[in-house]
């Protein structure tokens, strides 16, 4: 890749980028080249004017933020002249928002497009990255009905849960499993169904593991309540066709059949940004479950907003 100057990069300002989302960001963003990060002194992070200041020097934004922050930190953007910066923001704050486009590349052949033309995205969450990838085609296609009762059973890394669980468990205080969001309101239910084009609340539980970072989200099925009844085959081929083409998402051929059907590591895809997609399924028995794999810091994150950050830039 060839050297540009300072003076013909884009300018990029990563609000947060001392947190894990930021860090890899930064970490992606600094190995590329073709951006120049700005950044605010430690002393000056707090300080409105001279974040506002630094937003109105920067071509886009970065919000590795808690939501109520990223949404004062947007504001002050948007009261810029002009509009102020592009913004694409990796929290939870504005995935449903309306004026703001999801930045999931693959969710639709339009989707890479809208992100390019927007000035505000958000960034999608681990666990919904790899439920929509599986679900989305599939509703869209109508092999699973809009209105079907989906439950969605995911796993990550420790490093998803942020500093404290990160802390809890390499100090060795954490349980090596253990479910959470047993109140069905995890944060990440609404964008799940939204962009899986679900019409009914899906069940989600996720549960987190004593590893630094990996993903598995699965969907389990019974086929014979689908219309049509259709097999596990016709469940990967519509995935197939679906993501046809793309670099980073891949439906992995053949767990239909009994080839790669004993075990799935959810690691396998650390420090990648891929995401992979397999159906395993048993016609004889009616049954099938959808799988999705990705590193959570990659493509359920950092990986996620440089890939974003290309396409608003014209970098891609």
């Amino acid at each position: 890749m060839a050297d540009r100057t300072s003076r013909d990069r884009p300018r990029v300002f990563i609000d947060g980028e001392a947190g894990t989302t930021g860090l890899g960001i930064r970490e992606r963003l600094e190995r590329d080249g073709r951006v120049e990060l700005r950044s605010l002194p430690h002393e000056s992070r707090k300080d409105v004017g001279a974040k506002r200041a630094l937003l109105g020097e920067v071509d886009l934004v970065v919000l590795c933020l808690p939501d109520e922050a990223a949404r004062e930190t947007a504001a002050l953007a948007d009261g810029l002249a002009g509009g102020g910066p592009r913004i694409l923001d990796a929290s939870t704050a504005h995935r449903v928002s309306p004026g703001w486009v999801y930045g999931f590349a693959e969710l639709a052949r339009e989707q890479a497009d809208a992100i390019r033309a927007s000035r505000r995205v958000a960034n999608p969450g681990c666990y919904p990255t790899g439920a929509i990838a599986l679900l989305r085609p599939l509703v869209s296609v109508g092999l699973i009905p809009a209105d079907f009762p989906v439950s969605i059973n995911a796993v990550s890394g420790y490093s998803g849960g942020g500093k404290s669980m990160i802390e809890s468990y390499e100090s060795g205080s954490s349980p090596p499993f253990q479910l959470y969001g047993l109140g069905f309101a995890h944060k990440h239910v609404p964008e799940t169904q939204t962009y899986s084009g679900l019409t009914r609340r899906p069940i989600f539980i996720p549960s987190v593991a004593n590893f630094r970072q990996g993903m598995l989200v699965s969907i389990p099925l019974h086929l014979h309540d689908l219309p049509g009844a259709p097999g596990a085959g016709d469940l990967e081929a519509a995935l197939r066709d679906w993501y046809a083409g793309q670099e980073l998402v891949t439906v992995i051929e053949g767990a239909t059949t009994g080839a790669h059907r004993e075990r799935l590591e959810a690691e396998d895809l650390n420090d990648t940004d891929r995401l992979e997609l397999r159906v395993f399924g048993s016609d004889e028995h009616g049954q099938a479950v959808l799988v999705a794999r990705l590193d959570n810091l990659g493509k359920g994150a950092s990986g996620a907003a440089v890939q974003n950050i290309g396409l608003m830039l014209g970098l891609d």
